[in-house]
């Protein structure tokens, strides 16, 4: 196999995204619409790639790494002109070059790969992408003779109404002998509309030289062919890689409820068994572990990394923090920051405080702690193993809660004695669904009654209630004074 070289045309301003941030750093799935060209790069065994930039290239270039050749195009004069622009870096004229595009991160790897295999198989000099569009409007057309060979390649904005009428497209990405192109570049004109030297000019050039041979490759999904150039684009383009992110965690053995509202950012890693419940958000670097149930409506942000069998429910964010196996976190909860060991629970609306205004700090959660509903651990601060913060409770920082020990209040202060065992043992029992046992008042009371002729003493249980005839002394007792009293009155 020749020498394959790489050049990704990243220099285009992209006004119809109306942003001050460069078209090619808006973000897909959790990373820049660049890296999903690197990557083609990267698959077909090119480790330095050239990367031509322009409009906004001192915001582009910190995100790029250090094996990334980067050229800067002056002026934006175009395609050709950009990749005129790599000529200096390209290290001579052998081998051949593959063009990409930072604006197409649609396209598969099998897809590049196809294209790269294709080339060197049937000799060309130049090979390109192709699709068939019913609506090919905003794309150049590809233009064929009688004999079906590739004469050229027409831009929209230059084409006829003939060739408007035709539906095979240029994707944009190509492979050619690297000298021809640079021949070719140094020949074609500019264009007459926009006097801007294009890419596809070459083309039509390569067509008319003796011994060239010019062929397309045809994509197998039309959805690859979307170019990102408003924001619209750049929707279609994110569903359409999030589907493609969903589809192989489902392949890979996990549950995802509802895919429609599950959205996993690149580079997540998920176990087998784990199920995903609706209105989950994932963010890129997450790690998920086998047998975990993550949702509804949680957020894993950047730095989680969550271990074997662990809950966390509705209403929880993640964020850098590590969780070790057989965690429950189920309820309304933000842990930012945290190491949390394993066979802990975490009670409702617990809340670690971990940024202080001006930097963040840890919090540590030793195995199988009992964190109560409502408590704040504001960092730096430990939890020990086993020990347990009462419902409510504020653990100010610095004042690490040791192992075994139970601590409740605002600001959380310790317990002593048989109380701090009695309330462990309350908080760590098993559950149970016995109802307990009613106690009754069995207390006897003797009843007289005559039956037949004879006195008959019966046993009943004890009513807390009066009788009809104390109940009425009572009310005469309160309402009428003695004759006593009614004497003195009268005196």
């Amino acid at each position: 196999m020749r020498t394959l070289h790489a050049i990704i045309l990243a220099a285009g301003e992209g006004t119809r995204m109306k942003s001050d941030l460069p078209k090619v750093l808006h973000s897909i799935c959790g990373r820049p619409m660049i890296a999903y060209a690197i990557d083609l790069a990267a698959m077909a065994g090119i480790k330095q790639p050239i990367v031509v930039l322009g409009h906004g290239a001192d915001a582009v270039k910190p995100t790029l790494s250090k094996e990334i050749k980067v050229v800067i195009q002056v002026k934006q004069a175009g395609t050709g002109d950009a990749v005129l622009a790599a000529k200096k870096v390209l290290g001579g004229v052998s081998g051949d070059v593959l063009i990409l595009y930072a604006d197409t991160p649609l396209l598969r790897r099998t897809t590049i790969q196809k294209l790269i295999e294709s080339h060197f198989k049937t000799g060309s000099t130049c090979s390109l992408l192709s699709a068939h569009l019913a609506d090919p409007s905003g794309y150049g057309r590809i233009l064929r003779n009688e004999t079906g060979q590739i004469t050229g390649i027409v831009e929209e904005a230059e084409a006829n109404a003939a060739q408007r009428a035709i539906r095979e497209i240029n994707i944009g990405p190509l492979v050619c002998r690297t000298q021809a192109l640079l021949e070719a570049l140094a020949s074609v004109k500019p264009s007459t509309s926009k006097k801007e030297l294009y890419l596809t000019n070459v083309i039509s050039h390569l067509a008319r030289q003796e011994g060239t041979k010019i062929q397309a490759t045809r994509i197998e999904e039309v959805s690859e062919a979307l170019g990102i150039n408003s924001r619209t684009e750049l929707a279609r383009a994110i569903g359409v890689i999030r589907q493609r992110i969903l589809d192989a965690h489902l392949h890979n053995g996990v549950t995802i409820e509802d895919p429609k509202t599950t959205s996993i950012d690149y580079g997540v890693t998920i176990g087998t068994d784990t199920v995903i419940h609706p209105c989950t958000v994932i963010e890129r670097g997450v790690s998920i572990g086998k047998r975990c149930s993550i949702g509804p409506f949680a957020r894993l942000r950047s730095g989680v990394a969550i271990a074997d069998d662990v809950r966390v429910g509705n209403f929880v964010e993640l964020v850098r923090t590590k969780i070790a196996p057989r965690v429950r976190v189920n309820h309304m909860t933000y842990l930012g920051d945290a190491t949390v060991d394993e066979d802990v629970n975490i009670g409702a609306g617990t809340i670690t405080a971990n940024y202080d205004g001006q930097a963040k700090h840890p919090t540590q959660i030793g195995k199988g702690a009992f964190i109560g509903s409502d408590t704040v651990l504001i960092a730096p601060v430990k939890i020990g193993a086993g020990a347990v913060t009462g419902a409510g409770s504020v653990v100010t920082k610095a004042h690490d809660v040791p192992a075994k020990g139970v601590v409740v209040g605002v600001p959380a202060r310790p317990l002593d004695g048989h109380l701090r065992e009695k309330t462990a043992a309350t908080l760590t029992a098993p559950l149970t669904r016995e109802r307990p046992k009613r106690v009754r008042n069995t207390t006897p009371v003797r009843l007289k009654k005559k039956a037949r002729g004879r006195v008959v003493t019966a046993r009943r249980a004890a009513r807390p209630r009066r009788s009809s005839k104390l109940s009425r002394a009572m009310k005469r007792t309160v309402r009428r004074p003695t004759a006593r009293k009614r004497q003195k009155a009268r005196r």
